[in-house]
């Protein structure tokens, strides 16, 4: 294990300080904005855009790097990333504020690209298990870890932005001093979504709903919580909880469809997702702040892990010459639903208070399920030749991970098979 990560251990030192700086944005700009009197839907809008501009940076990134380089499009990404939050505690405007977060989105998303086309590069059949395995930990870790600074100061003061934007900035260190060889990276990918949506109905649209359910916890969690218990510190520790449950649950889950099956696995967790959103609609006001934390765990376990899960079974039934078309697309689909998620949440909100939140999400996850049931109806029969290993859901994680690794695969393929001709 430590001469699979040795190699990478300046990358993944830039990704975890990077992913902290992301995590305390992601709670802070939510609660700052409620703070500011930002109404639901305005912060709707700013949720989307991050989502808008990171599902454009996923699509988009490969190309600015194949342009000027894998070091030079970092450095300016994170240049352009760390003076984002440093913009935000200057401009207090929702438009200003959804245009910086869709700028946001697209950094972190061409970061990604860069950081994971080169542990990709580093790695190789052997050790890339370890060193992914590694890559989600550290993230789902630092990702909790930066919500957890929103403890240090008031969020009212500029001292937390400038904290995220210092964060961003050091995260160019290893990556740019590194004398890890670049990668090369393929030529970009057409997506089909007609084709995608008849290779796998179920997978197709549990990316899509998972984006509308894990796309409005992220924009509208913070300012749930702050409704309820009228305590800022405790988004932090909400945002965490939720974290910490996806994390856990990845290889439980991804052993349980392993073995039971990919749709029976979707049904089921889409399907505890909506029940642990009825009871936190329905319970709020009795439950306790510990209550409410051990739910937010419950909540990322069943909701988190929906994305990778909805992938591997559309992996199942695709021909090895889809793989990268139906990464890319359902990448696609999560960053679609990702980016309606906190419009439609905003609207379910205004008119219901702050568990409309939960009211949608939990709608979202009961639909899913529902559909999952009548699709295994529908072809109850699992491929067994095809059947993949599943993987962990980096993309939920907000990492382009689950489309790159794929893509450097097909195109080490592509390679070796012309050797061979």
């Amino acid at each position: 294990m430590k001469n699979a990560l040795l190699p990478v251990a300046a990358l993944l030192a830039g990704v975890a300080i990077l992913l902290a700086g992301s995590g305390l944005q992601g709670t802070l700009l939510p609660v700052r904005a409620s703070i500011e009197s930002f109404s639901t839907i305005s912060i709707g809008f700013i949720g989307g855009a991050y989502f808008f501009g990171f599902t454009l940076g996923c699509l988009k990134g490969s190309a600015l790097v194949g342009v000027v380089g894998h070091v030079r499009v970092f450095a300016a990404m994170t240049a352009l990333a760390s003076a984002a939050p440093l913009v935000h505690s200057l401009i207090l405007d929702p438009i200003a504020w959804g245009a910086l977060r869709f700028i946001s989105g697209f950094c972190f998303a061409v970061l990604f690209v860069v950081i994971e086309s080169w542990l990709n590069e580093m790695s190789n059949n052997e050790t890339r298990g370890i060193v992914f395995s590694t890559y989600v930990m550290i993230t789902l870790t630092l990702i909790g870890a930066g919500q957890m600074m929103m403890l240090l100061y008031d969020p009212r003061d500029m001292h937390l932005f400038a904290i995220a934007s210092v964060l961003v900035s050091l995260a160019a260190i290893p990556v740019v001093l590194s004398q890890a060889p670049k990668p090369e990276l393929p030529a970009t990918v057409k997506v089909n979504l007609g084709r995608l949506f008849h290779i796998s109905p179920a997978g197709t649209a549990g990316c899509f709903v998972t984006g509308l359910a894990n796309g409005s916890f992220w924009s509208f969690a913070p300012l749930f919580i702050v409704a309820y218990t009228d305590n800022l510190d405790l988004a932090a520790w909400f945002m965490t909880a939720g974290v910490a449950g996806g994390a856990l649950a990845q290889w439980p889950m991804g052993f349980l469809s392993d073995r039971l099956g990919r749709r029976k696995t979707l049904a089921v967790s889409s399907a505890a997702g909506a029940a642990t959103a009825a009871i936190i609609v329905l319970q709020i006001d009795q439950l306790s702040v510990s209550m409410i934390m051990a739910l937010g765990v419950v909540w990322g376990a069943a909701s988190f892990p929906l994305y990778a899960i909805s992938v591997a079974h559309a992996n199942d039934y695709a021909d090895p010459s889809d793989y990268v078309m139906v990464s890319s697309g359902l990448l696609l689909m999560y960053g679609a639903g990702a980016i309606v998620g906190p419009f439609a949440a905003s609207s379910v909100m205004t008119l219901a208070g702050a568990s409309g939140l939960f009211m949608f999400a939990g709608a979202s996850h009961l639909l899913l399920s529902l559909y999952t049931i009548f699709r295994i109806a529908r072809r109850s029969s699992a491929p067994t030749d095809q059947h993949i290993t599943f993987g962990d859901a980096l993309t939920t994680a907000h990492t382009a991970s689950q489309v790159y690794d794929e893509e450097i695969q097909h195109h080490q393929e592509e390679l070796e098979d012309e050797a061979t001709a």
